[in-house]
This record gives C-alpha cells, sequence and structure tokens, in this order.
C-alpha cells in the first residue's frame, strides 16, 4: 500500500489567534463543570450574560473604531474574556454585575488602548477587580456548595436570584479564603475553623475539586504547548514557597501550601489568566520571574491584606512590571557579550 508523504518544507501549522483562543476555552470545561456540579447552574446563566455582553460590546467597539467585525469577533478574545470573568464571579450575582464587568472589561481595558495585542492589562481581570472594589458584598455572596444543607441551586432558581426576582436566604456561604481570614481575625486557630461544614478532606468543600479540574485543563494546554510552563509554575512556587514556610513556623495561624493551591482561584489565574500572552512578560527569564512574583503577590494579599483572595491584583500589579521584566531578562544577543557595565560590546 503507497504512503502518502508530504513534500518539503515539513512546518508545523502557524498557531493563529482563534486556535490559541478555543484551545483555552476546551481546557476550561472540566472546572466549569466541576464549579455547575458543586455551585449550581447560576455559573451556566452568568456564562451566556458574560459572553453575549462580551460579543456585543466587542463588535459595538470595532463598528466605532471602523474595523471588519467578521475578522475581530472570529478570533474568540472576546468569548474568552468574557468566559474568565464569567467563572471568576459568585454564580447567583445579580446580572447586571457580569454584564458591568465584561463591557467595562472589554472597552476600557482593551479597545481605549487600541484592541487585541496593545493592552497592557488583562482585561478580565481589570473588569473584576472594577466589581470587587465598587460592589464588595455582592461579590462576596458565593453560592453554597452542594452538600451543604442541600444540593445547589438549580437552573430556575439561579435565574430567579440572578435576576432580582429571589432570595438569597439559605443558599449561600462564605469561602474558604474569606472564613480563614475572618475566623483568624477573631483570634481562632485553624483547627477549630476546619471543623465547621463547609471544609471536606483536600480544603474547601467543591473549591478543592474546582482547583483540580483547572490544574488538569491547564497541564493539557502545558501538554499542547498553548502555553508554557514557567509561568504557572512561578505562580504556584510563588505561593508555595512562602505558605510552606509560614505553616512550618505557626500551623495554627497560617494556612499550609495545599490549601492555598486549592483554594479560591489559584489554579484558574496561575494557568488561564497569568498567562494571557498579551500583558504578561515574553522572556524566559521574565516569565519565571513574572510567575513568581504573581503568586507571592497573591498570597501576601491573602495573609496581611483586605481581601480574600489576591490573584486579580497580583495579576495587574505584575502587569505592570512586565515590560521592566522583559527590559532586564532579554536573552544575549548571538556573537555580542555583556560587559561588566551592563551594555553590550
Amino acid at each position: 500500500m503507497p504512503l502518502r508523504q508530504a513534500v518539503s518544507p515539513h512546518l508545523r501549522p502557524p498557531t493563529t489567534v482563534a486556535g490559541t483562543m478555543r484551545a483555552v476555552l476546551y481546557a476550561l470545561v472540566p472546572g466549569i463543570i466541576a464549579l455547575i456540579g458543586f455551585f449550581g447552574m447560576g455559573v451556566v446563566w452568568q456564562l451566556l450574560l458574560g459572553v453575549t455582553t462580551a460579543v456585543a460590546t466587542e463588535a459595538a467597539m470595532l463598528r466605532l473604531r471602523g474595523r471588519p467585525l467578521k475578522q475581530f469577533l472570529n478570533d474568540w478574545s472576546a468569548v474568552v474574556t468574557g468566559v474568565l470573568l464569567a467563572v471568576a464571579i459568585p454564580p447567583i450575582a445579580p446580572w447586571w454585575l457580569i454584564v458591568v464587568g465584561t463591557a467595562f472589561a472589554l472597552v476600557f481595558a482593551k479597545h481605549l488602548y487600541g484592541g487585541l495585542g496593545y493592552n497592557p492589562f488583562n482585561p478580565a481581570m481589570v473588569g473584576y477587580v472594577v466589581l470587587l472594589i465598587a460592589f464588595p458584598q455582592i461579590m462576596t455572596h458565593w453560592a453554597a456548595p452542594a452538600g451543604l444543607g442541600g444540593s445547589a441551586p438549580g437552573p430556575l432558581t439561579s435565574l430567579q436570584v440572578i435576576l432580582g426576582s429571589g432570595g438569597l436566604d439559605g443558599i449561600t456561604a462564605a469561602t474558604p479564603l474569606d472564613q480563614v481570614k475572618t475566623e483568624l481575625g477573631l483570634a481562632r486557630t485553624l483547627a477549630e475553623i476546619r471543623q465547621g461544614e463547609l471544609w471536606g478532606v483536600l480544603g474547601g468543600r467543591g473549591w478543592s475539586w474546582v482547583n483540580l479540574l483547572f490544574l488538569a485543563g491547564g497541564l493539557g494546554l502545558i501538554a499542547t504547548r498553548v502555553i508554557g510552563w514557567r509561568i504557572p509554575v512561578g505562580v504556584l512556587a510563588g505561593i508555595v514557597i512562602p505558605a510552606a514556610v509560614h505553616w512550618s513556623a505557626d500551623p495554627s495561624t497560617h494556612p499550609g501550601a495545599w490549601f492555598h493551591l486549592v483554594s479560591g482561584g489559584t489554579m484558574l489565574g496561575a494557568f488561564f489568566i497569568a498567562t494571557d500572552p498579551v500583558s504578561a512578560a515574553t522572556t524566559p527569564r521574565g516569565r519565571l520571574i513574572y510567575g513568581t512574583g504573581i503568586g507571592a503577590l497573591t498570597w501576601l494579599i491573602r495573609t496581611y491584606g483586605g481581601y480574600p483572595d489576591g490573584i486579580a491584583f497580583a495579576v495587574l500589579l505584575m502587569n505592570m512590571a512586565a515590560p521592566m521584566i522583559d527590559a532586564y531578562t532579554r536573552p544575549r544577543v548571538y556573537g555580542h557579550r555583556r560587559e561588566r557595565g551592563g551594555g553590550p560590546s
């Protein structure tokens, strides 16, 4: 049987923006399924609202800027922004919250800078931080995980709450990060805090599995070379090292590294947000530094800051530092050496 052989050059097909964005969306699916299973169908409604708002806002801004709609809408970048923001906010948040956050992200953090490729900050995290600062109380009303007083909210119950026609009583609970920060401030120990019904074997009920499945999706992106390993490894190391050191010094008041890894938005941030190719550092050493900075800042904010989770703030702070990191970590040009004074010769 004759074998088919391609002629030279034997090159891999070029990576497209649309292909990369679709791969990211596929990798998010396991974590999203876990979110739906533990926190209810509100996640689906938020996704629908986020994606619809993202596409509509993208189309409106492209029209205002005189850019072709089909070319830029087909790159899926707006959809990724809407999805990332939708899975980061509480599943039972009112409908207007995801609409305001997504529209702000695309207008002010993307198109006012010139569109995809020119934004210095991660658009989804800009939208999230604006919502967190403007509406802190709403952003802390997470649905209670399945098994805590009943099953996760169904589609009708979730929709009623999101539209403002249903009550929050009995379907909300503190997140593990929020509970730890609050109760440590009341002089309780971690052993006492973990006796509550919010906690499972690995960490917070539901949150552990959500993070582990986002981890699985992120590892898939690394395996298929959609993202590199340096930024995620840097983020996780930046969280794990200080957490382990402080836990070993005082395990009664400092959660261990495992708690930080499976709580909040750790894995979502490490693999899907920090790795944004536009706003992140680009040099090999720079990516490690960039990721480690995000992890260390996340741990600092969680431990000493005023917010339970610090992923979004850490990403935006390191977005500001990315250009300088790249400038000081540029690879040496072949045939040149760097003098002691710092300049090439």
